[in-house]
């Protein structure tokens, strides 16, 4: 195991992160998963089981995260950074600001903290692949969803940048930037349920239907594995021609 690459996960309970990390253990690689519920033991231990051959970090903060996997597998071969937040509805006029606060901590601040704590082992390892899985939503923009999309926007500016400073020390930076995809952070039952909501939604797809996560998943595993290291500073829209 020691010899293999090693992958870290972020949010795994969320968002793509389900589909990610079954992609992501076909790889040769050992796929390390971090999620906020995995601060309780027993937590750890329900997802060890309905997921074997994952392995979990106690650690919840950017920086004990980072540490931890460092401490346990000596190296750190590979990030996505899978972070989810609530898309909430809300015109610029009556948006709370303490509630776009909250939305940039969770979507700038701790993976911008977390990218910069991974990127001091890879640099130590002259190597490394850093992934942010963000979103479509501020390459075209969706009215009233301001604070969502300025959020996943600046993690999406850290991508050119990042992949010219870290480009020296052979660690490519890329975002895919999803949109419609099926997972219950943005899609629950009681939406896919409802067939006139769906209707008028699928109108805005070119083709014509959501996205699955796997389909995402394919593209992480791709970036994650440094099959296209020669591929850095993108945003990739994963979006059915909506982006």
């Amino acid at each position: 195991m020691a010899d293999k690459p090693v992958t870290l996960l972020t949010h795994v309970n969320h968002f793509v992160g389900p589909a990610a990390v079954r992609r992501l253990l076909q790889e040769d690689a050992v796929v390390v998963c971090h999620d906020m519920a995995f601060a309780d033991a027993e937590g750890r231990a329900r997802f060890q089981k309905d997921v074997p051959g994952a392995e979990t970090c106690a650690a919840t903060d950017p920086a004990g995260v980072v540490a931890e996997v460092k401490a346990r597998f000596g190296r750190l071969d590979a990030l996505v950074s899978n972070d989810p937040y609530p898309a909430v509805r809300a015109p610029i006029d009556e948006a709370d600001p303490d509630e776009f606060r909250n939305a940039l901590e969770a979507l700038m601040v701790w993976p911008f903290t977390l990218i910069g704590e991974a990127a001091a082992v890879m640099k130590a390892q002259q190597a490394g692949r850093i992934v942010i899985v963000s979103s479509a939503a501020p390459l075209t923009g969706i009215p009233n969803y301001a604070m969502y999309a300025a959020a996943r926007g600046g993690a999406n500016a850290l991508v050119p940048t990042l992949s010219k400073e870290l480009a020296r020390w052979g660690i490519p930076v890329n975002a895919i930037a999803p949109n419609y995809i099926k997972n219950p952070d943005y899609f629950p039952p009681e939406l896919l349920a409802n067939e006139a909501a769906m209707a008028k939604m699928l109108k805005n797809i070119p083709l014509g239907r959501l996205g699955e996560p796997e389909e995402v998943a394919e593209l992480v595993a791709l970036f994650a594995s440094g099959r296209c290291g020669f591929v850095t500073g993108h945003i990739v829209p994963i979006a059915g021609g909506w982006a």
